[in-house]
């Protein structure tokens, strides 16, 4: 399937460390603290017709985004200490 193989691209390639990409049996319990900001479940997209593409993300709101607070304060730590 396209889409999936999009996500998965993308979450190896320019997004990786932020959006991962998983084809295993999972539930929510498995997501807690994982440090991306979205997880693909690649067992759970659907195509449904031309112009639709159903996927199921998974996040840890309070985790992921703390992982990007860290990231941003990072980069701005070593812009400024140039």
């Amino acid at each position: 399937m396209k889409s999936t193989c999009c996500c998965k691209k993308a979450a190896q390639g320019a997004f990786h460390g932020i959006v991962d990409y998983a084809e295993l049996p999972l539930v929510s319990v498995d997501f807690n603290h994982d440090p991306h900001s979205a997880i693909v479940d690649g067992t759970q997209t659907r195509v449904s017709g031309a112009h639709l593409i159903k996927t199921l993300v998974w996040c840890d709101n309070e985790w992921g985004f703390a992982n990007r607070m860290l990231d941003t304060t990072l980069a701005m730590a070593t812009v400024a200490f140039r």
